[in-house]
């Protein structure tokens, strides 16, 4: 997403980095970092845990820890706070999903695009980290339709969608994916929304106005294409977009071009397609911590309560 801006943290808090070059497969579990889940590490917590931490894959309880993979630079979603600890919503909710489980949780972060292949090659347990659950994530299939992977499974915990971040003023009058036709947009690499936006080339091609896609391998270098001029709007995941837009530093210089979802798609856990064990007792965790408040609470404290779901789905992306 050009030179690289700094990750705008909350107050008392800040960034790591820009996303870290890819690693090699065998780098993968370096780098773990542990939080350790409410309740004390691998001692079941009261209140129905015991019975979800029965449920557990065995190589799991017998551990004691949820590896999860996550790209720690996207917040408020997920980052690295002042300490660098993992921070955001997704380990807020990764860490209250120990809690109930009885389990400790280690975060390995790792280049977004890496994710769903880690999980597949069960270097992490599950990844949570701004995933949009899709039917072609689903069944691991390419753009052309052939199969490409085994596929992944899904188990949902928040309503997101794309929308569109411009210079504050918006003075380009931008609204719609077709009004970026004839000039150029910003994008992180390998998300739906470069997705999104190579969807909308032959579109704009139809009308002789060609549309360029810079694509970039954090948001941050996105932004700072729609600051310089380079491009006329970056693309983006709701709460990470509404965000940028709001923080100190960033109000008055980035804008929505409108709160309307260029395209809908839910968070989901990432779980490997035959690890179901693991997938339906996580909706079952997070089902207990939507109906016991906490999942609420995670939500209100980073201003994201639109996003809110009323209980886990398992596939439900489109």
């Amino acid at each position: 997403m050009s030179a690289s801006a700094p990750a705008i943290a909350p107050a008392g808090a800040v960034s790591a980095r820009s996303r870290s070059p890819l690693r090699t497969a065998a780098a993968l579990g370096a780098g773990g970092l542990l939080l350790t889940g409410c309740g004390g590490g691998a001692t079941p917590a009261a209140g129905g845990s015991d019975d979800l931490h029965a449920r557990l894959p065995e190589a799991v309880r017998a551990t004691g820890v949820l590896k999860i993979g996550s790209y720690l630079n996207y917040p408020p979603v997920e980052f690295r706070d002042s300490n660098a600890s993992p921070a955001g919503i997704d380990p807020e909710l990764a860490k209250a999903i120990g809690g109930r489980l009885g389990v400790k949780i280690e975060f390995v972060d790792m280049p977004f695009e890496k994710l769903i292949p880690a999980v597949q090659a069960k270097q992490v347990d599950l990844a949570m980290s701004a995933v949009i659950d899709t039917k072609q994530r689903q069944l691991g299939a390419a753009d052309d339709g052939h199969q490409a992977d085994p596929g992944v499974d899904f188990v949902d915990y928040f309503g997101s969608g794309t929308v569109m971040v411009v210079k504050a003023g918006n003075p380009l009058n931008l609204s719609s994916l077709d009004g970026l036709c004839g000039r150029a947009v910003a994008v992180q690499r390998g998300t739906v929304q470069d997705e999104l936006a190579a969807r909308q080339v032959p579109a704009c091609q139809r009308v002789g106005k060609p549309l360029q896609i810079h694509r970039f391998d954090n948001d941050d270098q996105a932004l700072a294409e729609v600051a310089s001029g380079a491009a006329a709007a970056d693309l983006n995941d709701y709460p990470v977009a509404q965000y940028n837009t709001t923080q100190p530093g960033r109000a008055g210089t980035f804008q929505l071009a409108n709160t309307n979802y260029l395209q809908a798609g839910p968070y989901g856990i990432t779980v490997a397609k035959d690890n179901t064990a693991l997938r339906d007792v996580l909706a079952r965790t997070l089902d207990n911590l939507i109906h016991n408040g906490e999942y609420d609470k995670i939500l209100a404290k980073w201003n994201v309560r639109r996003g809110a779901v009323s209980s886990a789905v398992v596939n439900g992306g489109l």
